[in-house]
């Protein structure tokens, strides 16, 4: 049975992956981040991380898991709301292989997860689909529903009319049910309706969104009060979701104060997978995104070799073709040339983002019958700088420029277990304990995570900096305490967080 709910689940992922970008550009409401299709993304893919391993082959066994990887690994608003919808579906299928009555628990467990729901979004869209199911309807005519449900999703919101396109969520949540869907009928993955010809001006230009920061995380305990928690919240911001149970609940909310946030969380029990994102800083990233867009062709193009799921996610948000490091971050030449061939573009900026890489990609650059320019980005930080400053309408030979010059112009950090004894000015670091790095020269060591972590980023903090970003590994350590500090200490200082997912290095920092 755990086969079988593997290859369901890898339907999904495909189907939400191919139109990850396109739902991406719809996403307007709840505010126009640009980020919905990723979100549903990265909450599918923990999902089948958490099937890809040994575990229950039951139908209670599996529902409790799936529910779990769900809300453990839920991204965003829509992510959040998904993993409520999946916990209905599983809560009602591991009793019985009833469907009507499985899409009906889902669309109760996302209309009870949302304090306030609003008509045209993915509540609708689920709860169009069960009322299809409970019709009689199999599950090809289900998909039609909702398809037609997400079409009419233009005319419900005011915000979606006047930008001329469909409701992100849903269109993603009806995607995810087409890819199971079609594992279940052993046909290939069909197309998605074409539901908005072009993106309009309207579509694009969006008002910022009235809180600056989507912060999302965990909270573990013994005791959990969600509708505590929620109402503490609701006074810091919006968009707000607190969902799961008394051993662990999901928090979603847009706020100016995350570290206030956070704290609310660690008064209750311990807070884990933090991220913080700027969304206004996202939302101006759509835009020039969606302005430069060339749909058939694009004059240059990008690509990056990344590693962990959340630093794929930051790379391809930008733009960027990624090329996957493996465990070493070391791709081979072959590798680097098949991603600079893949590329609808004839010309390539390609950025390693390891010093280890730089070799690589200069031969693959000499290979590849594209041309090609090699930004030496020495570390994943310094390339998600530099494709901040990529423009696919300009030449290669311009943007190379530009992304060496915000390459330049990013100071790193990064904070691991020594693998070695260290010699640092004169103190001796040991082996397992952990080391700070800065521009990969020892600078900080010891037995605490939270003091060398905050010796790093006071480091890189020195000189007048605008943004610091934090990207945690795929084993990441508790950021609450260092969050906080950072706030009351740099209050100039815009903190973003997010889960990059590399192995070996607890957190990464840059400063820009």
């Amino acid at each position: 049975m755990r086969a079988r709910v593997r290859e369901l689940v890898g339907g999904a992922v495909a189907a939400i992956e191919a139109e990850r970008r396109r739902i991406d550009e719809l996403n307007v409401y709840p505010v126009p981040d640009g980020d919905t299709g990723t979100n549903l993304t990265l909450t599918v893919r923990a999902v089948a991380e958490a099937l890809a391993k040994d575990g229950p082959d039951d139908r209670p066994g599996l529902a409790h898991e799936l529910s779990r990887a769900a809300l453990m690994g839920a991204r965003g608003n829509s992510g959040v709301i998904l993993s409520q919808i999946l916990r209905g579906a599983t809560d009602a299928l591991a009793v019985s292989l009833d469907l009507p009555r499985a899409f009906r628990s889902a669309s109760d467990a996302a209309y009870r997860a949302v304090k306030k729901p609003v008509e045209g979004t993915m509540l609708t869209a689920i709860r169009a689909m069960a009322e299809a199911a409970e019709s009689g309807a199999d599950l090809p005519a289900i998909v039609v529903a909702g398809d037609a449900c997400v079409e009419q999703t233009r005319e419900m919101l005011p915000v979606l009319r006047e930008a001329g396109v469909v409701d992100a969520g849903a269109a993603g949540l009806v995607a995810i049910v087409r890819g199971i869907v079609a594992v279940v009928e052993g046909e290939p993955l069909a197309a998605a309706p074409e539901h908005t010809e072009s993106l309009s001006l309207d579509a694009i230009h969006q008002e910022l969104s009235r809180y600056r920061y989507c912060t999302v995380f965990v909270v573990e305990g013994d005791d959990l009060d969600a509708d505590a928690l929620a109402a503490e919240l609701e006074e810091i911001g919006d968009s707000l979701l607190v969902v799961g149970d008394r051993g662990a609940l999901k928090v979603h909310v847009h706020t100016d104060d995350p570290g206030r946030a956070l704290s609310l969380g660690t008064a209750q029990g311990v807070v884990g997978g933090v991220e913080i994102a700027n969304m206004h800083a996202q939302t101006h990233r759509r835009e020039e995104r969606l302005l430069h867009a060339v749909p058939a062709h694009t004059r240059c193009a990008a690509v990056a070799v990344s590693i962990g799921h959340g630093n794929r996610n930051l790379f391809e948000s930008l733009g960027a073709t990624v090329v996957d490091g493996g465990t070493t971050m070391n791709p081979s030449t072959a590798d680097l040339v098949a991603a600079l061939d893949s590329v609808n573009a004839d010309e390539v900026v390609l950025l390693p983002n390891n010093g280890n890489v730089i070799m690589a990609a200069e031969h693959a650059a000499e290979n590849s019958a594209k041309q090609v320019h090699v930004v030496p980005s020495h570390s994943l930080q310094a390339g998600l700088a530099a494709l901040v400053a990529f423009d696919p309408g300009s030449s290669c030979e311009d943007n190379a420029e530009a992304m060496n010059e915000a390459r330049g112009a990013v100071a790193t950090a990064a904070v691991t277990l020594a693998s070695r004894d260290v010699q640092l000015n004169g103190v001796a670091v040991e082996k397992g304990k952990w080391l700070g790095l800065e521009d990969g020269e020892p600078v900080a060591g010891g037995d605490s995570f939270d003091e060398v972590a905050r010796a790093v980023a006071d480091r890189l903090l020195q000189e007048p900096r605008a943004i610091l970003t934090l990207l945690l590994g795929d084993d990441p350590q508790p950021v609450e305490s260092l969050l906080a500090d950072l706030a009351a200490n740099h209050p100039e200082v815009e903190l973003e967080v997010h889960e990059g997912g590399q192995p070996h290095y607890a957190l990464l920092l840059s400063a820009e």
